[in-house]
């Protein structure tokens, strides 16, 4: 046990090194601790190896007395910590055991679309996401952004206050100011207001906004992100003359075309997986599915593809056209005649599994793609077997994103807009350039009235908002999105708000004249009660 006087010696040593300033090179270790202190130190916490330290100490002698003394004892343990207090639970929480883990279906969004996933807590904090076996989007697994998205709760640069013009208010500050502007545009039905969101599948949120048309009728919602399904609404009107989801089943399929479409690195897990299982071999099942590939770029499902043709952006629409006309589909006419024969090869193939093969398009793929697509799967008779079609999952679908953006920033230019509430995301980083939501325009919306930004971080959007509300992690949400396929799946929280944030159901709610104050959980409940 050393004595009092050498561990005060030693942590005079230790804050002699820590003070020094500028460089300080050494030859060796050695030198810079070949002193008395150090010595008396090591003489009496390991007396067993004093008899080796000497100014000839070897290498591997100096590593070992090194490595014992610094790595047990520490610099840093030098400094006696106070005796801390582990109290039990007063009123023990049913269901938490210390040490077990306790594990909570919930949902995750991304793009309006929502994963299944559960996530594994240790006494009240999340620590792991994984796959909802029970979920049509996820079946058990998940992919990188969701095991990502629990460091997004933890992070310590989300926005931990409510700022109005960079100071820090109160969300009764925020409250009051924006019901008296909400006040101030309710005489002529809210014609001022402008609502601004990323893809929403919520149908409880969907309904807030439903209620706020009906009170403020001239009020307007419009979606927008930069990633986005405006090329497959776009290819499904040209196909159908109106928007639809689309719905794959890879696992009924034995024959796949990609056309740009990389399903394996999407956010849908449920397509790789059904695409796995039809990819598997066993003594039952020795005919695995076939994957072929037309892409501009190397993607994973070109990388895994059985057969994969490279092909010029530009020269897309022309190959889907000539694989259109090969597969059967009237008035398919195309000026493409590179890979003849490759494209003929695989017609025959696709042909011969009608019923059982699949077209896909990737979602940056113009419109006419699309729209290939859906008459390649009809002529191949897969319509109802390995593709089916439903109501678009996101209400607004009769206008492209792109075209509501237009419009919010046409309104903008003409000063329509006293009232602008950004609800996610960061439009005036990512907008397009010929449609920006530019900080000058910004400021046009803050000189008229007020802006009001929702978000998990003090962005560039949140720099140029009156106001900017720190949001809610979905671990720490009540809320509801729906999966691809239309299921809905509920948000339910795993950890009270780190840093007090607000939900975007309580903010949209302070737009109604009546229970305005209500919290997430409320909201949520009171809506699927009434269904």
């Amino acid at each position: 046990m050393s004595s009092p006087e050498t561990k005060q010696n030693f942590a005079s040593l230790r804050e002699m090194i820590l003070s020094q300033n500028g460089k300080e090179y050494w030859r060796s270790l050695e030198e810079q601790a070949d002193t008395p202190e150090f010595k008396k130190f090591i003489s009496e916490e390991y007396p067993h190896e004093i008899e080796e330290w000497d100014n000839s100490l070897s290498r591997r002698n100096f590593v070992k007395v090194m490595g014992a003394s610094l790595a047990l004892a520490g610099l840093s343990g030098c400094v006696i910590q106070p005796p801390e207090k582990i109290v039990p639970y007063v009123n023990p929480v049913e269901g938490m055991l210390p040490g077990r883990p306790n594990y909570f279906a919930t949902a995750m969004s991304l793009g309006g679309v929502a994963t299944g996933v559960l996530a594994k807590s240790y006494e009240g904090r999340p620590v792991k996401i994984e796959g909802n076996p029970d979920h049509p989007g996820s079946l058990g697994a998940t992919d990188i952004l969701a095991q990502a998205s629990l460091l997004g709760m933890y992070d310590p640069d989300r926005s931990q206050e409510i700022t109005f013009r960079g100071g820090p208010k109160t969300w009764q500050n925020f409250v009051a100011e924006t019901r008296a502007a909400i006040e101030q545009n309710r005489a002529d039905g809210g014609a001022g207001i402008r609502f601004l969101t990323e893809t929403i599948t919520s149908p409880t949120l969907i309904d807030q906004f439903e209620k706020i048309k009906a009170e403020l009728p001239n009020s307007k919602w419009a979606q927008y992100e930069p990633v986005n399904s405006d090329n497959a609404m776009a290819g499904a009107r040209l196909a159908f003359g109106s928007p639809v989801q689309t719905i794959y089943r890879f696992e009924n399929a034995e024959r796949v075309l990609s056309l740009g479409a990389d399903i394996f690195s999407g956010f849908n897990v449920g397509y790789i997986k059904g695409f796995a299982a039809g990819r598997a071999f066993s003594e039952e099942k020795k005919e695995i599915n076939r994957l072929y590939s037309i892409e501009s770029t190397i993607t994973l499902t070109g990388a895994k593809a059985d057969h994969r043709i490279a092909v010029k952006p530009s020269q897309m629409a022309e190959v889907a056209k000539a694989v259109a006309n090969a597969v059967g589909v009237a008035g398919a006419v195309s000026t493409y005649t590179d890979n003849a024969a490759w494209i003929a090869a695989m017609a025959r193939d696709l042909s011969e599994f009608r019923g059982r093969s699949l077209v896909v398009a990737g979602d940056n793929q113009p419109a006419v793609v699309h729209a290939l697509a859906h008459a390649m799967n009809a002529a191949l008779g897969n319509v109802g077997e390995t593709v089916v079609y439903a109501d678009p999952i996101a209400p607004g679908t009769e206008k492209l994103q792109i075209e509501q953006l237009r419009e919010l920033i046409v309104d903008i230019d003409a000063g329509l807009v006293k009232m602008l509430v950004i609800l996610g995301g960061n439009p005036v980083y990512n907008t397009p350039a010929d449609l920006k939501l530019s900080p000058e325009r910004m400021q046009k919306v803050a000189s008229a009235g007020l802006s009001v930004h929702l978000g998990q971080h003090f962005d560039e959007t949140a720099e140029h908002c009156y106001w900017h509300v720190g949001e809610k992690h979905f671990l720490e949400s009540w809320s509801d999105a729906r999966a691809y396929d239309g299921t809905v799946s509920i948000i339910q929280p795993l950890i009270a708000p780190l840093y007090d944030g607000k939900n975007i159901h309580e903010v949209v709610q302070l737009f109604l004249s009546e229970n305005f104050d209500k919290k997430d959980h409320d909201i949520v409940k009171e809506y699927w009660q009434a269904q």
